[in-house]
């Protein structure tokens, strides 16, 4: 089942750095340029770091633990040691208010 959930207040995103946002079994890291947001996995695809945490460039967030660069709008590695992408979610902004779809993730409880 598919859901529409909000993630945050456009005002409460900083400019230029992430924010780890748990929702719906699904952690997501969000980042803002001036009015262009996107949302990729939070989880480092190599490591599990938290890549909200990362250093933002040139369209692009380095993991903090092992330095692996994953491109913000394909969620592409661009650079070693990680070689699988993360998740990338679609962003709709309404009334300065961002919002995703997605699949909730349930756990299994046995």
């Amino acid at each position: 089942m598919t859901l529409r959930v909000r993630l945050a207040a456009l005002a409460d995103l900083p400019v230029g750095k992430g924010t780890c946002v748990a929702v719906a079994g699904h952690r997501i890291a969000i980042f803002r340029f001036g009015d262009a947001i996107h949302a990729i996995g939070d989880r480092c695809s190599h490591a599990e770091a938290s890549l909200a945490e990362g250093e933002v460039f040139d369209g692009t967030v380095e993991c903090p633990r092992h330095g692996s660069a994953f491109d913000l709008i394909t969620g592409i590695p661009v650079s070693l040691p990680a070689t699988r992408p993360v998740e990338v979610y679609a962003i709709e902004v309404v009334d300065g208010e961002v919002f995703t779809t997605l699949d909730p993730i349930v756990e299994d409880e046995s």
